[in-house]
């Protein structure tokens, strides 16, 4: 008799390699209300190549068999085409393509226009990590915790090179470049823990830029964000470096200061000197920071000195929240409790 095959305790063998065969899906799970639909359009892109992929083998050894030269001096018929099998294979193709790019580009704009009143979530990227800070200040460094069935909106920066952020099971994914901001949105369906992964190289510790996505029960969300020692919020902290930077000795609530009014003009239109216009945004806010004479709004001298260099990512992050909240709109509150600071996917105007 050999050794006794290991089994878990009251089975047989068989359970065990069924357990051990699942460990290894071919594909992550769903685990996300996007999911479906990514994998919706890539097993209909996958179907179709393995369609015409056997088509045009199965015919290549067909022809190949039937128009085979018999002997040496045989010649070929001329062929001088056909009209209909031209029109045929043009417009059958014509139309899978426009299959898929229609149903392409809709899944591809559900991904990135976040729902209106979105749970809001500052993510930055930094070798090898990702610092996340909730809109009540909750902090993680490569652990995000969101709630069941809210969708959640990630604003996005760098503080050196271009990373991506990527949860396989939820099939999002975006680049996080240094100099500007991205936005990133998913709904979670299935509570549990799934694997977060930068999917751009990054360095040398690029491999060790990993983390996890802990999706919780709503109430529980809310135990967890009152358990732990939160900081200032994102609008807080923006307000305090606005103070503290002397941002608010040129940009008063009347019209009387030297730099531009900044309540109440979330997204509209700003006029510049240049004579061009702009709609405000997360990246116009930035680059009026680091960059001020880029586009001076009109009426105004290009007085405002940079702060490039003077302020973190994590603190133009937490400018731009401060600077939003001056125009915010009212959030659908969460399931749960209610999450301070969300924000509508819209900035301020020019901060100069």
């Amino acid at each position: 008799m050999g050794p006794p095959r290991a089994t878990e305790p009251g089975l047989g063998a068989e359970p065990r390699q069924i357990t051990m065969f699942t460990n290894f899906p071919f594909f992550p799970q769903q685990a996300a209300v996007q999911a479906g639909q990514v994998d919706g359009v890539y097993f209909f892109l996958v179907a179709v190549t393995a369609f015409f992929s056997l088509l045009i083998a199965t015919l290549v050894v067909i022809f190949a068999i039937k128009y085979r030269r018999r002997h040496a001096n045989e010649v070929g018929v001329a062929i001088h085409g056909s009209l209909a099998l031209e029109l045929m294979w043009t417009i059958i193709p014509l139309g899978i393509v426009m299959v898929m790019f229609t149903w392409g580009a809709k899944v591809f704009f559900g991904l990135y226009r976040a729902p209106a009143g979105a749970m809001e979530v500052y993510v930055v990227g930094k070798q090898w990590m990702w610092k996340i800070q909730h809109a009540d200040g909750q902090r993680e460094i490569n652990e995000l915790h969101v709630p069941l069935g809210r969708p959640v909106k990630l604003i996005m920066g760098s503080e050196d090179v271009i990373h991506s952020f990527y949860i396989p099971a939820f099939r999002v994914k975006a680049d996080v470049i240094p100099g500007r901001y991205n936005t990133l949105w998913f709904e979670a369906t299935k509570p549990g823990r799934y694997h977060l992964f930068c999917a751009e190289y990054c360095g040398t510790r690029h491999s060790g830029m990993i983390g996890s996505v802990v999706v919780m029960e709503p109430a529980e969300y809310q135990a967890w964000l009152s358990g732990g020692g939160a900081s200032d919020s994102p609008v807080a902290a923006g307000q305090k470096l606005f103070t503290s930077l002397a941002c608010v000795t040129c940009h008063l609530q009347g019209a009387q200061g030297r730099g531009p009014v900044l309540t109440n003009l979330v997204g509209s239109k700003v006029e510049l000197q240049s004579g061009g216009s702009v709609v405000a945004d997360e990246a116009y806010i930035r680059e009026s920071i680091v960059n001020p004479q880029a586009k001076v709004v009109a009426g105004f001298q290009p007085i405002m000195p940079t702060f490039q260099g003077l302020v973190t990512e994590e603190q133009l992050l937490q400018l731009i929240s401060y600077v939003r909240s001056l125009s915010q709109q009212p959030a659908a509150p969460p399931a749960g409790g209610t999450v301070p600071g969300s924000t509508q996917n819209q900035a301020p105007a020019a901060v100069r």
